[in-house]
């Protein structure tokens, strides 16, 4: 199923990065004083040629072709305004492609004007992804990094979490030492996450004996013994995945139960809404799937919506057809009927909106009416 593969492309990322993260050493962490700045040329703003005490400094590494990078630049131009007398913000371009001229780097930087409005710098070869970005143990962009006054690295992220972690390090009251803590659980759990699906791919099927049966009960079994070991790990994203895709085919009741306890438990870096979503996707064509757990997956597509960060890079109009087919689905014609206004709102705000599409969906919002 495409979902299925999409899912399973996303989980290959995740675990070719974090492995990747595993095999080369982390030497840059939260509390460490931060390596020398290596830039080939400075695009925008006045250089900075090293890091002022009683200055905050946020490095924020992106590229030309990173969408998330681009949805974040005005967020980040709010945010270095409201600090400017105590925050430099410096956007550093890194990963970009050996063919893409100097030129068009500077022409892009050029034509976001106040969408980029803080200072901007292009590294000297990889050295800026290496002895910052990759030293800190990360490889995705956007990716965060913030010093303090003291001319500490405070703190690594994504740039959608800066803002309330500035405010404190600005104030003096972030600390350090506590950051790192978390840093560091978050890492461990992530990894042992990742591990976890590994031992679980034995139960799954045997792509050398296609018509065995998959080892359901072994895998929600193993699951347990994991999650006994280490129960942090109970709602994280590879566990996660496993158990609802195990529950919603042994038993349903157990599924939307522990389906619940995903949206309403954080887990490192969560709730992982995705575990919902992506397991009903998989098997609303082959599994008969109570009005319950399409409920259910309505609420967390609901949710997953209101959690993201830069939704103008997605197709939310796709999104919200699917909220409605599933609360058509659960028998809720009033969140169905809502559902599919919302798609058909979100898909009229589009530029050059294909009108085969609002066809379908105005005649598919007749449908949920007359239900």
């Amino acid at each position: 199923m495409r979902h299925t593969y999409l899912f399973l492309l996303l989980f290959c990322c995740i675990t070719v990065r974090l492995h990747a993260q595993d095999e080369t050493p982390i030497t840059l962490h939260i509390g460490d004083q931060p390596p020398p700045l290596r830039m080939r040329t400075w695009l925008k703003g006045e250089p900075v040629q090293q890091f002022e005490k009683g200055r905050v400094y946020v490095l924020e590494f992106w590229a030309t072709w990173c969408m998330p990078c681009k949805a974040a630049m005005p967020h980040l131009s709010v945010v270095a305004e409201k600090y400017r007398d105590k925050v430099t913000i410096i956007g550093v371009d890194i990963y970009e492609q050996k063919t893409t001229p100097f030129e068009k780097i500077k022409r892009f930087v050029d034509s976001m004007g106040k969408r980029m409005d803080y200072l901007v710098a292009a590294e000297d070869s990889n050295l800026m992804a290496t002895t910052w970005l990759r030293a800190a143990g990360e490889q995705a962009i956007p990716h965060t990094l913030v010093i303090n006054q003291e001319g500490k690295l405070a703190w690594i992220g994504h740039p959608h979490k800066l803002e309330p972690v500035l405010a404190q390090i600005v104030d003096n009251n972030w600390d350090v030492a506590k950051a790192l803590a978390q840093r560091n659980t978050e890492r461990y759990l992530d990894s042992l996450d990742v591990d976890a699906s590994y031992e679980l791919l034995r139960f799954k099927h045997d792509m050398t004996k296609p018509d065995a049966p998959e080892k359901t009960d072994s895998l929600l079994w193993a699951i347990d013994e994991i999650v006994k070991k280490e129960p942090r790990l109970k709602y994280a994203l590879h566990i996660g995945y496993n158990t609802f895709d195990a529950l919603l085919k042994t038993d349903q009741q157990k599924a939307y139960a522990y389906g619940k306890e995903v949206m309403e438990t954080p887990a490192s870096n969560g709730p992982f809404y995705e575990v919902i979503v992506e397991g009903i996707r998989d098997f609303s064509n082959t599994l008969n799937l109570s009005p319950e757990i399409y409920r259910l997956g309505a609420e967390a597509r609901e949710a997953q919506i209101a959690s993201y960060f830069y939704p103008e890079n997605l197709d939310l109009y796709k999104e919200y057809s699917s909220m409605a087919e599933w609360y058509s689905c659960a028998n809720n014609k009033p969140k169905a009927i809502a559902a599919m206004q919302k798609a058909i709102e979100v898909l009229k705000s589009k530029k050059g909106f294909s009108v085969s599409y609002l066809t379908a969906y105005e005649t598919r919002l007749q449908q949920y009416k007359n239900m």
